[in-house]
């Protein structure tokens, strides 16, 4: 059937079938080029293919010599190359003779007999100052199935703490970092195997290798115990006509103790071996008083109710009376009963501060800190400080707390604002020599724990996120802070810090800048004052002081002024942190 659209198709396609034109001589050269390449590669593929069939060649000539090989029934003739093998026959080779051919090749296949059957699980880098960890607790026993994936153990790092998960999926042989023990990074800390059989060579194994860190042996916050009491002098003789001595008598000094009491807040904080002799024993931390800071559990508290039976120190006063303090008596006065002296135990003292003259050693987030800290002090700083004032910031916060935003979200946005304008001041200097600008402006707001140190979580991309998404953000964040359950990039991605003791009412201070970072902010308390205005008249208005501590190197005493100055018009017309 003739059809119309068909002719003018084809009328669309008559250029293509003229006659194609000629190359030019940039085409043509591109062309031999590429042939040029491709002669090359064929080349360069027969040579290798070439010095794979002689390699098999050896290999098979060399495993029959040593006799590793069973002889085949057929016989293979000799090519013309000095009597190597051919490649061909290889094809029909057994299985295990494949394996000696091939792994005599440079292009060898893996043999899959011998793949490593006991794998390990190391210690991982939860971070990029992490040294060493220690292991909390392991959520999986010997003899347990792990699936790849899963998660096996929880570490402390110097930060957080972090499940550390299996890269291959087996049986948990052995673990050879016990709970409470510490180990470095990379180092093994367990043995996976695919079968039961396999286990003992896995504990072998283990126990060849270098034995880790020990468990300490009691925990940070236990005091050296008290030393004894001397037993009782008795009297000696004056004469031995002297009648014999009375016996010494014994007076009991009262101690007065209180039983700490579990957290008003319900939250339950304990040290790491806390945690751990209470999984042996039994005891759950709910109903355990902690006599630590902040009413923190340590491994002497778990104790006391495991075998005493309460929720404190009063298992221990019940147990331990006083010690008694004997009286000699005279060989020319009457006895008479002594009055002894106040005991230092006898000394109410509260239950959420350190013991006297107890030692309590770094946790890994305090060392942490001070290794920083220490960092820091190599870098030349300098500070600057100016007054805010915060009337109508105070309005907008009093507004927006009903709808869950926070004090710091609202300083951050700020900050984030002013920072957009001034990339040196969240910029770093990695090598003393040239200056990182970042890429995101992250402002980090540091946070005390409470079991001592601090962590700083982020929120990233403060200058473009607004005031809600900022103040949802940092009630997760802070929330999982202080159960130290952050990643890594949420406490170590900040470009810029902030550090509040407004809340304590101090009035200003100089912050310590973190390595890696060009510049930290400190806030003060904001308080009512009086000042002058510009008809002179007087009125009171509420002001806080702000400083600034900078990288001397980067940041000049021009860039931090005219940083406060933006942030000062922000925060003194905070409308803008809406917009």
């Amino acid at each position: 059937v003739y059809r119309p659209e068909r002719r003018s198709a084809m009328r669309d396609y008559a250029p293509l079938l003229e006659k194609p034109q000629k190359m030019n001589r940039k085409e043509k050269k591109t062309l031999n080029i590429a042939m040029g390449c491709g002669a090359c590669m064929l080349v360069i593929f027969a040579v290798l293919l070439y010095s794979q069939t002689a390699m098999n060649g050896l290999g098979v000539a060399a495993a029959q010599t040593a006799g590793r090989t069973t002889t085949s029934h057929m016989s293979f003739p000799s090519s013309a190359m000095g009597g190597i093998r051919s490649s061909r026959p290889n094809a029909f080779l057994n299985r295990q003779q494949q394996r000696v051919v091939t792994s005599s090749s440079p292009f060898r296949r893996k043999d899959i007999s011998k793949i490593k059957a006991i794998k390990d699980i190391f210690m991982p880098a939860l971070s990029s100052t992490m040294t060493e960890g220690k292991i909390v607790s392991w959520l999986k026993n010997p003899g347990d199935r792990v699936a790849k994936g899963e998660s096996v153990a929880i570490v402390e790092s110097d930060k957080a703490d972090m499940d550390v998960e299996a890269f291959d999926e087996g049986i948990l042989a052995t673990i050879v970092v016990p709970e409470g023990g510490m180990t470095g990074v990379g180092n093994a800390i367990a043995y996976l195997v695919d079968q039961e059989s396999e286990i003992e060579a896995a504990k072998a194994q283990a126990g060849s290798a270098a034995p880790p860190a020990a468990p300490q042996a009691a925990d940070d916050n236990t005091t050296p115990p008290p030393p004894t009491a001397p037993a009782a002098i008795e009297a000696k003789p004056a004469a031995p006509a002297a009648p014999a001595p009375a016996q010494p008598v014994v007076v009991s000094s009262p101690v007065i103790a209180t039983a700490p009491q579990p957290r008003a807040d319900g939250r339950i904080i304990a040290s790491p071996l806390a945690k751990v002799r209470a999984k042996e024993l039994g005891v759950d931390l709910a109903v355990v008083g902690g006599s630590g800071p902040n009413g923190r559990i340590t491994e002497s508290d778990v104790e006391r109710v495991a075998f005493g039976g309460t929720t404190g120190m009063a298992s221990a006063v019940g147990m331990q009376e006083a010690q008694p303090m004997p009286v000699l008596p005279s060989s020319s006065t009457p006895p008479a009963p002594a009055v002894a002296a106040p005991s230092v135990s006898s000394i109410e003292q509260d239950p959420e501060l350190p013991a006297r003259g107890s030692v309590e050693k770094f946790t890994t987030l305090q060392a942490a800190v001070s290794k920083n800290m220490i960092a820091s002090m190599e870098v030349p700083e300098f500070y600057v400080q100016t007054v805010i004032s915060t009337d109508k910031l105070d309005e907008m916060y009093k507004a927006l707390k009903p709808k869950g935003v926070a004090m710091s979200p609202l300083l951050a946005k700020a900050v984030g604002l002013a920072l957009a304008k001034h990339p040196v001041l969240y910029a770093s200097c990695p090598d003393g020599n040239s200056i990182k600008y970042n890429e995101h402006v992250n402002v980090a707001i540091a946070v005390a724990m409470p079991d001592g140190g601090l962590i700083t979580p982020v929120l990233s991309d403060a200058d473009a996120k607004d005031v809600s998404t900022l103040a949802s953000s940092w009630k997760d964040l802070l929330g999982r802070a202080r159960s130290k359950q952050l990643k890594p990039e949420e406490y170590s991605s900040g470009t810029f810090t902030i550090s509040n003791l407004g809340m304590f009412g101090v009035d200003a201070f100089k912050p310590i800048l973190p390595p890696g970072t060009a510049a930290i902010m400190s806030v003060g308390a904001s308080k009512p004052t009086v000042v002058a205005g510009d008809d002179g008249s007087m009125k009171v208005e509420k002001q806080m002081t702000v400083g600034l501590a900078a990288d001397h190197r980067i940041v000049y005493g021009a860039h931090a002024a005219e940083f406060l100055r933006d942030l000062k018009e922000i925060i003194e017309n905070p409308v803008q942190l809406l917009v």
